[in-house]
């Protein structure tokens, strides 16, 4: 996106991440002038973002509880090279209001939310009592936190059957459960308070009807400082497992026109609602009837940004680095000009529940071509190591039609060699292949219903 730039930029970002995100942002760095340090473990040194940055420092041993979650750590690198502004990219610590405050406290910005939006989004409860005052729609369900097993009986019963009880602090698809009968309610309330403990220190639970037959379809937004909000169109998210997302694509083949500018006009509602800084997604569940409701906000860049940039010509890293730096944006709602998939190619066997398969890659070839992204750390002789996210790279394919875009996916699957570790690639060649999802046939629910492991 072409655009004067007035504001001052940054002289040196550090990235408070590892592996394709940290590698992503150190290649848009440079080619906005902006000197780079990369934090690694010990388990990370011989990564390419360590390669790439400026500068790189160690931040502790391979536990990422000893590493990348360690906030005075990556404090300490920050000022030891004097970066002014730090990027957490996604996951770790990116959420973190309490990281966020501190980056301020010690006059270094952070790129992205800060802490009191991290933190009233964060709280799903607050955050859909927030998105209900500014007239965006969301699934029935309790108002604030279930105080007992009776309280949740009874907004079972003012809800209807079935029901989700979720975690207040949850994500990832922990802290979830759909309860069918009355009777499992108040124990099932019980199990989820001791996960929610033990997991993420907060017990809250809150309760929401249970949406039937949904699509997880996110809206990918932009705040600046100055009051402006946009959005840039949806995608569509529903293949996953366990709540965990698998492949995405933009634009939905669920989406019409109409249902596209009534989301998109709810995600600039939540977006104003808190005054949001930064790029991040409202994300929804759509059921059958296209009737949809708010799901959450994630304040972070998004592992799946990379096919929006791909349809509507944007370099959303870029854009958070000018956000952050004082630069407004137009304000003008983007829509997507091609057809974008992406698949995640992960170090996990789909034939064994998904067992992670770390190790050494003893052979790497890329697809290529037109149409054809690869975001990635791994190179052959790359260890995947298995202390953190099993991903190996995000395969990305653009084209003019969702038709030609799957079938461009199905030819870069079928180049991509990965040799040494056990990947996803033979899954996302069945899928591609799928009656069902080459029709837009599909729900959250559809890996469930395809015995996928059968055909592998």
């Amino acid at each position: 996106m072409a655009r004067k730039i007035k504001s001052k930029l940054f002289n040196k970002i550090l990235i408070a991440n590892r592996g394709e995100i940290a590698l992503r942002i150190i290649r848009t760095c440079k080619e906005m002038g902006i000197k780079t340090v990369a934090v690694y473990s010990l388990a990370d040194k011989d990564s390419l973002p360590v390669r790439f940055a400026d500068e790189a420092v160690c931040i502790g041993p391979a536990p990422s509880t000893e590493s990348y979650l360690k906030i005075q750590n990556i404090i300490a690198a920050a000022e030891i090279t004097n970066a002014d502004a730090i990027h957490p990219g996604y996951g770790f610590l990116s959420e973190n209001a309490k990281f966020s405050k501190i980056c301020e406290e010690h006059g270094i910005k952070f790129i992205g939310a800060g802490p009191d939006m991290i933190e009233g989004m964060g709280d799903k409860a607050n955050a859909k009592t927030t998105m209900l005052a500014a007239g965006v729609p969301c699934v029935p369900g309790s108002e604030g936190l279930l105080k007992d097993g009776d309280h949740a009986v009874q907004m079972s019963r003012e809800v209807g059957l079935p029901v989700m009880m979720k975690a207040t602090a949850g994500g990832g698809g922990k802290g979830m459960r759909v309860v069918w009968k009355e009777e499992d309610v108040a124990d099932s309330l019980a199990a989820i308070q001791r996960e929610a403990a033990a997991a993420f220190g907060n017990a809250g639970v809150y309760m929401e009807k249970f949406i039937e037959e949904p699509r997880h379809i996110e809206i990918q937004i932009a705040g600046d400082q100055h009051g402006t909000a946009c959005h840039m169109s949806e995608r569509d998210c529903s293949i996953q497992r366990r709540h965990q997302k698998l492949v995405e694509e933009t634009p939905s083949p669920f989406m019409t026109p109409a249902l596209r500018k009534e989301m998109g006009e709810a995600a600039i509602k939540a977006a104003m609602a808190v005054k949001y800084e930064g790029v991040g997604t409202v994300e929804f569940l759509v059921d059958k009837n296209k009737k949809f409701y708010f799901m959450e906000m994630n304040t972070r860049i998004q592992v799946e940004h990379t096919i929006t940039e791909e349809v509507i010509g944007w370099d959303l890293i870029k854009e958070q680095i000018l956000i952050a730096a004082g630069e407004p944006i137009s304000g003008k709602n983007y829509m997507p000009k091609a057809h974008a998939i992406q698949c995640r190619i992960n170090a996990e066997d789909p034939t064994k529940n998904w067992m992670p398969s770390p190790g050494k890659i003893t052979e790497y070839h890329e697809p290529g071509g037109i149409g054809i992204r690869i975001d990635t750390h791994v190179y052959a002789g790359y260890t995947i190591p298995p202390n953190y996210d099993s991903m190996v790279s995000k395969l990305i394919a653009v084209a003019q039609t969702r038709e030609e875009a799957i079938m461009k996916m199905q030819r870069a699957l079928d180049e991509y060699i990965v040799e040494g570790v056990k990947t996803t690639i033979p899954f996302h060649q069945k899928l591609m292949k799928n009656e069902q999802f080459q029709k837009g046939n599909f729900t959250t629910k559809f890996l469930e219903e395809w015995d996928y492991a059968s055909e592998l």
